[in-house]
């Protein structure tokens, strides 16, 4: 498996801060000691869900953003490794499958100038092969019936994820993007800014609602796309939150209607959770709460089929943090689980 590096004892016991009398997650997650033939091991182990982590911010660079999505994966695993395990966290029907490895083509990045038209046409190219890594080990996941959970990086990885999970069940699939951004900007290169737009031309996205879009941050363009389709649908964070237009109940449900008929998968874009370090930081967002609930009432649902949080871009002092906010969606997500 080309760029996986699976997540194993040595890892774990350097991130674990175990106490007596309590018994941590990290303790109880099953975790693979082969790297051959994941799809096997996978679907002959007893889990429902595989943690995967994406560290990268290629994409992000790309799309001209702030990078720092990368180090989100190991912010999360220190503190996800160190909460309790109990009957609602469910640790033993969890895997931590690792991370790919990303390092050569952050390295890559590091030497361009985003300011240099060339330089973002090439890193834009090494999106497009962070792409195949990831839709290659989304199918797989997906194939063996288990639900993937998968901690960015970029919203270019959300490309990734509906591909794979496209081909693995053999049908388009449909997808809730809780997110201030659309992320359907032209086919320009692969970048953090257009990984639905290119799903949707390519026959893998079916069904796209995008939940909080802000007004003051999506193009006359973008709204005259998504308004051109039948197969998306929206709504703004500022009907919902400050004009109190929509009721979020109400919305939830009609997003809820959208997607729900058939596989879907859940996004989450740091970007639309207020005051939240990310690549596109807003004073002016969802609550952590609201979030949460949001996820909660899609996971629930049979048809759910994986869940990607991205953008996060903790800093030495924001770092934890943002690894307990990512925690709490992972955990929220594996709690709605039925079964």
């Amino acid at each position: 498996m080309d760029k996986l590096v699976l997540f194993n004892n040595a890892t774990r016991n350097k991130l674990l801060n175990k106490r007596s009398g309590e018994s941590k997650f990290g303790q109880h997650v099953q975790i693979l000691t082969s790297i051959s033939n994941i799809y096997v091991q996978l679907e002959n182990l007893d889990v429902t869900h595989v943690i995967l982590g994406l560290p990268e911010d290629v994409g992000v660079f790309a799309n001209h953003g702030k990078t720092g999505a990368s180090k989100a994966w190991e912010a999360t695993l220190k503190i996800l490794l160190n909460i309790q395990s109990n009957e609602f966290t469910k640790a033993s029907k969890v895997l931590i499958l690792g991370h790919l490895d990303f390092t050569q083509e952050q390295l890559a990045v590091s030497k361009l100038n985003s300011s240099r038209k060339k330089d973002v046409l090439k890193a834009r190219k090494i999106v497009t092969k962070i792409d195949e890594y990831v839709t290659h080990i989304i199918h797989q996941i997906v194939m063996a019936g288990k639900k993937p959970i998968l901690i960015g990086g970029g919203h270019n990885n959300a490309y990734g994820n509906i591909k794979g999970s496209s081909l693995a069940i053999g049908k388009p699939i449909n997808v809730i993007n809780f997110d201030a951004h659309s992320d359907f900007r032209d086919e320009e290169g692969r970048h953090s800014g257009n990984g639905f737009k290119y799903a949707f031309a390519e026959g893998f996205l079916a069904n796209y609602f995008v939940f909080g879009l802000h007004e003051n941050y999506t193009s006359d363009k973008i709204f005259k796309a998504l308004d051109k389709s039948k197969s998306i649908e929206y709504n703004t964070f500022d009907a919902l939150e400050i004009r109190n237009e929509l009721k979020f109940k109400k919305e939830l449900e009609r997003a809820y209607l959208h997607v729900s008929n058939s596989n879907f998968g859940i996004e989450i874009d740091c970007d639309a959770i207020e005051n939240i370090p990310s690549s596109a930081m807003t004073p002016s967002g969802f609550s952590v709460n609201k979030t949460r609930q949001f996820l909660n009432y899609f996971a629930r649902h049979k048809n759910a089929t994986y869940l990607h949080i991205c953008e996060a871009a903790p800093t030495k002092k924001t770092t934890t943090q943002v690894g307990k906010l990512i925690t709490y969606l992972i955990t929220d997500f594996i709690k709605a689980h039925h079964g």
